[in-house]
């Protein structure tokens, strides 16, 4: 008898107490419900889905604390005793005194920047999501992209590609300093493919918005698994806490967006967090305008006393090893069926390169788009498109906006699925790629909205 021990297996650190039925669907349905949606995946019922990876934002399954703070909540319209635990639960995580709820991330965006963007600024950062970049150019200013080259070749293995690039970002402040309303860094960075920003990277930052005089502001969205990126690649940071290498990384910054339907866990919610008291005032002003009284901000009691507790949960090392594992597992089970995919993986999707999956697709026929119209048909999953279509057209010549990167996302909600549901996955995603020759066309808009179009956009197929 062997006296060596087995090497344990990860495994959830949580068990399953209630479940939700899913509806499997045939391919004839599927043909015809994308087809009445105009191709736009965003168009589906939830219940024409079988596996829904078009986001993890608010996806994600509440456990039974946050549960029970949901039926403790206090919905007071003002001095609600929930936006006094969340606010304390903030000032304890991430260090800031002021804080501003929202009903979710881009309402966070919406108004801190009517505060702070003006009319032919720019803000330069690390790939700007789309909602970021939607504020920032619905204002008539413009988003500089500052990333590394890396995390444009989805072949090169590089663990920070989500960082600046220092020297790009130094050379355009010494040339734009003046038109520059603040800097900002996504953390981690979902344009780039959910990957993470290093912590010498956003000291690094640090020093160039010092030296320029500008602020430095996170997109918090996704701060739990970007830290544990850090505690995984940066030897410094290997026998830090989470919590410890969150209160670090938020030192550095100056303000914080966060939509809390990623990293709290939650289904609706988000904030803004200050140091500063002058920015705090001037932000109530549009808060009330746009959100709701300063305790509230458009969530209910319920939903702060939840989000409190989600964002204790969500800096919990086994959740997060949990978390970030099972992104990791889906994407070593696509790279066994060939399918060429964003590397190393990200911390809450993989990402697929669909000009390397569908190279004879122009991109004037969108193969990110192409691709996701095909794995819905092939299993019922949906997934989104990160690439042309959501880069919208610039303001300037109207023109697409064809990006370094074409991407579709399995983004992977938290604490939903199992590792069955990623098998499954990966098959389709197989099966699509074995015939992926037969794929020969793609598809053309019919229809678009002036910005943000791929939410609304509809489209036709390109016959033969």
């Amino acid at each position: 008898m062997s006296t060596t021990s087995a090497i344990l297996p990860p495994c959830e650190p949580y068990k399953i107490k209630m479940i939700e039925s899913l509806h499997r669907s045939t391919r004839e349905e599927r043909d015809r419900w994308i087809r009445e949606a105009r191709y736009n995946i965003f168009n589906l019922r939830s219940d024409q889905v079988f596996i829904d990876l078009l986001t993890d934002s608010g996806t994600g399954a509440m456990s039974d604390r946050q549960w029970g703070a949901i039926m403790t909540g206090d919905e007071s319209y003002a001095g609600s005793r929930s936006f006094f635990e969340l606010k304390e639960t903030i000032n304890d995580l991430l260090g800031y005194e002021h804080v501003l709820p929202t009903h979710q991330g881009r309402a966070a965006e919406n108004v801190l920047f009517s505060v702070l963007v003006k009319e032919g600024q720019t803000v330069p950062g690390n790939a700007h999501f789309d909602t970021t970049k939607g504020h920032i150019e619905f204002r008539k200013a413009e988003a500089i992209d500052c990333t590394v080259a890396a995390a444009y070749d989805t072949t090169v293995s590089h663990p920070f590609k989500g960082n600046v690039d220092l020297n790009k970002l130094e050379a355009y402040m010494r040339e734009a300093s003046e038109s520059v309303s603040f800097i900002l860094i996504t953390a981690t960075c979902n344009t780039a493919g959910g990957q993470p920003v290093s912590m010498e990277n956003i000291r690094e930052v640090r020093k160039i918005a010092d030296r320029y005089n500008k602020l430095l502001v996170i997109d918090a969205a996704r701060f739990a698994e970007n830290a544990w990126f850090i505690r995984n690649r940066e030897k410094e940071f290997r026998n830090h806490t989470i919590r410890q290498i969150v209160g670090e990384m938020f030192s550095y910054f100056d303000a914080a967006t966060m939509s809390s339907k990623k990293d709290g866990i939650v289904n609706i919610g988000g904030f803004i967090a200050m140091k500063d008291k002058e920015l705090y005032r001037q932000a109530s002003l549009f808060n009330i305008m746009f959100e709701g009284f300063l305790t509230y901000g458009g969530q209910a009691g319920r939903d702060m006393a939840a989000l409190a507790v989600g964002l204790r949960e969500a800096t919990e090392l086994e959740y997060l090893d949990s978390r970030i594992g099972q992104v990791n597992y889906l994407g070593e089970k696509l790279k066994t069926y060939g399918v060429p995919v964003q590397e190393p993986f990200g911390g809450h999707a993989v990402f697929i390169d669909a000009l390397r999956f569908l190279p004879q697709i122009p991109r004037e026929e969108y193969p990110g788009q192409t691709l996701v119209v095909e794995i819905y048909k092939e299993a019922g999953i949906r997934c989104a498109e990160i690439g042309t279509l959501m880069a919208d057209r610039d303001p300037h010549t109207r023109e697409n906006r064809y990006t370094a990167l074409e991407l579709v996302r399995l983004a992977i909600p938290r604490r939903t699925y199992t590792s069955d549901h990623m098998d499954y996955v990966a098959a389709a995603l197989g099966n699509v790629f074995q015939r992926v020759s037969e794929i020969r066309k793609g598809y053309r808009l019919t229809w678009e909205a002036p910005i943000m179009r791929h939410f609304t956009m509809e489209l036709e197929a390109i016959s033969e």
